[in-house]
């Protein structure tokens, strides 16, 4: 019988009081037959094998008391809000926790390849899939995919790309391709994805059927938490039409916004070129009479990115984000604060995240609308914060940049070229060791295993009373605007 979604969430730990406890990933090793792994002859090109029982510790830092710098942080992560899939409720990015909350155990299990695996390399179909928006990276995850695949001694023929997400599956005017080596060998020197993208909503049990139909064993859905959602839907159908199908998602976000896991790929790249739209308003601002130079980022509920690049850059002197409620007037008002900056400097930089001041810009319609996949449709921030500063710096020569797409469309930077490998590598090893219902993702440095329940219930924020804001404010000297 399969579990309903707060009831699998209770069966993912187990340990007793005082006994440290891990979580537990779903797998379908009862119904497939075990055998070696195929790297058993050179012990993993001399690197080993990782065993069920290792651990990665989900907190790495044992506080001394509430008081510690950081401490509100640990505990948000450690006690997060659930909420149940109900039939006929839009997969959202935008999901809205209820009140019940979860306490996490104390590890999770690693990522890497196992001695035993459960899908004959030989008979084993894959498919793969993006969905979603376009992220530097998507390239990158799916040439090592195939690469990995490739290597456990699947056929090129057996590895479908299923084109323009999941609509692919049942759209016969883009039917899936066949993946092989040449394909995918310089696709990772190019930014979006050769498969295509959607955000679509997926039909669940029609996509089950293809699987079924195509006599697909592994499924790679490459996608944020509207993406994870969906491959957890799908995970559930299988289980319920008995379709032996292992599904493993592989987390994208450019916005960083996916719970426990320390970044997402993509997000790197994306700080480093949000430096160079910071650099041109600097120097679009120091250029000009009582010049404002104005940056929006990503960041629909989450403003990483937008810190982040302020933090790296240096060169910010105003930062506005979805987490931190912001007001214009009055002494202690944002128009204050950046009268006093171009006082002394004669000009001034502030960095806004999308999400940022949403209730400041319509608050009767700004909750009502709502995008194709049911996510609050975002008023634009940018627009209306360059209004009022027109409204009130009469003379100020106001400059506007919005470099969203530029940045999501490039190809990744080193660091992660080398991310999206180990992330696609664990997906494969994940799929061949028979977990299904999972994601992968780096947690306190080291990659683990994690069912894609605990990494959806919400958003991941900045916290206003946390380290990394606290690190952005000290830098800058950024008051509270209230």
């Amino acid at each position: 019988m399969t579990l309903g979604f707060e009831q699998e969430i209770g069966a993912l730990s187990t340990g007793e009081e005082g006994v440290d406890s891990i979580i537990h990933c779903p797998t379908l090793r009862d119904e497939l037959q075990a055998r070696e792994s195929p790297f058993i002859s050179h012990n993993y090109f001399g690197g080993g094998f990782v065993s069920d029982e290792d651990r990665v510790c989900l907190q790495s830092i044992k506080f001394a008391g509430e008081r510690s710098a950081g401490h509100r942080s640990h505990t948000n992560l450690a006690a997060l809000a659930l909420r149940p899939a109900s039939k006929g409720r839009r997969i959202s990015e935008d999901t809205q926790p209820l009140t019940g909350y979860l306490t996490l155990p104390d590890h999770a299990m690693r990522s890497g390849p196992r001695e035993i695996i459960y899908h004959n390399p030989k008979d084993t179909h894959i498919a793969v899939c993006t969905v979603g928006g376009i992220c530097p990276g998507v390239n990158d995850v799916l040439r090592s995919l195939v690469h990995k695949v490739l290597d456990y001694g699947v056929p090129e023929s057996n590895i479908l790309g299923v084109r323009y997400g999941f609509r692919g599956f049942y759209d016969k005017e883009h039917k899936p391709v066949v993946l092989t080596r040449r394909m995918v060998e310089e696709i990772h020197l190019e930014g979006g994805t050769i498969l295509g993208t959607s955000r679509a909503e997926p039909n669940v049990p029609e996509i089950v059927k293809r699987l079924d139909l195509w006599k697909i064993d592994i499924l790679f859905v490459v996608g944020g938490r509207g993406g994870n959602a969906a491959a957890e839907l799908i995970h559930r159908e299988c289980r319920a039409k008995k379709v032996p199908c292992c599904v493993v998602a592989v987390p994208k976000s450019i916005d960083n916004d996916l719970l426990l896991i320390d970044k997402t790929f993509g997000f790197e790249t994306a700080v480093e070129e949000a430096q160079k739209a910071i650099l041109a308003a600097k120097v679009e601002a120091s250029s000009a009479y009582k010049g404002i130079g104005m940056v929006k980022l990503m960041g629909r509920q989450s403003g990483f990115i937008t810190v982040s690049a302020a933090l790296a850059s240096g060169l910010v002197d105003a930062v506005l984000i979805p987490e931190v409620q912001f007001t214009l007037d009055g002494p202690g008002g944002l128009f204050a604060y950046l009268e006093r900056i171009m006082e002394t400097k004669g000009h001034c930089v502030v960095a806004v995240a999308e999400g940022a001041g949403q209730d400041m810009i319509d608050a009767k319609v700004a909750q009502a609308l709502v995008d194709g996949v049911g996510r609050p449709q975002l008023r634009d921030v940018g627009i209306w914060l360059k209004s009022k500063f027109k409204q009130h710096f009469k003379d100020a020569d106001i400059k506007y940049i919005e470099p969203t797409c530029m940045i999501r469309s490039i190809p990744t930077t080193a660091g992660d070229r080398v991310y999206c490998k180990m992330l696609a590598h664990g997906a494969v090893h994940g799929a061949f060791a028979g977990f299904t219902g999972i994601t992968v993702g780096l947690v306190n440095t080291h990659y683990c295993y994690l069912p894609i329940p605990l990494i959806i219930q919400a958003p991941r924020k900045v916290d206003p009373h946390g380290e990394l804001w606290n690190r952005l404010r000290s830098s800058i000297g950024q008051p509270n605007f209230e």
